[in-house]
Parts: structure tokens; C-alpha cells; sequence
């Protein structure tokens, strides 16, 4: 088995979508019948997507951690350092190799790991 999707929620969209596209992801503007636009980022058979909150939430869930494999953790830290991105923890050797923690705007944990 493997997690070929996976889809957050963010009242700012676009926002989110500059984000995760200096993690090196590349968005698509999508929609599906009467949903709402969305971001989709698909590579390697996996599809991010970032969609607008839906009626019934009244914030982003916070709760969920992410995890993305990177060709270089220390380049990608460096390339976030002035922007909204907020590193929670710097390049450090773990026993699951180099990895760095950041936090997106909604508070969401993504744990960057080299590849």
C-alpha cells in the first residue's frame, strides 16, 4: 500500500500554494464539477492538494504533521529563512537521517528530510 493523496484545508489558499511551492512543489489550478478551486501538486503518483476551508470549519487543522523527502535539507532551510515559513527546528542527524521541522501559516508541522 501506498498514500497516493492527501488534502489540507487553509483559509488562504494562495497563500499556502507560495508555501509549499519554495518546498519545491509545483500547483495546478483545479476543479472538479460544482467543488471549489483548488491546488493540486501531483509527482511520483502522489497528489497534494491545498483547498479553501470548507463552510462547516472555522480554522485549519493544525494537528497533522507532514513529511516531505528533499535533495538537500540545509538549501531548502536556507531558501525559506526570510519567508513566512517558520523553522521550528534546524538540519540535525536523527536516527532517520538529516531532517529539519518548519511550520506552514496554519501551524501545520512538515518534517523535511534529505532524500
Amino acid at each position: 500500500m501506498a498514500l497516493n493523496l492527501l488534502v489540507i484545508n487553509t483559509k488562504n489558499p494562495e497563500l499556502l500554494k507560495s508555501q509549499y511551492e519554495l518546498l519545491g512543489l509545483d500547483f495546478k489550478h483545479h476543479k472538479h464539477g460544482n467543488g471549489p478551486y483548488h491546488y493540486a501538486s501531483e509527482q511520483d503518483r502522489f497528489t497534494f492538494e491545498i483547498y479553501p476551508l470548507t463552510k462547516s470549519m472555522t480554522k485549519a487543522d493544525d494537528s497533522i504533521r507532514l513529511g516531505f523527502s528533499v535533495k538537500n535539507v540545509f538549501e531548502t532551510i536556507n531558501n525559506i529563512k526570510n519567508s513566512s515559513w517558520i523553522i521550528q527546528s534546524n538540519p540535525a542527524n536523527t536516527e532517520w537521517g538529516l531532517t529539519a521541522i518548519i511550520q506552514d501559516l496554519d501551524g501545520r508541522k512538515v518534517e523535511l528530510k534529505n532524500e
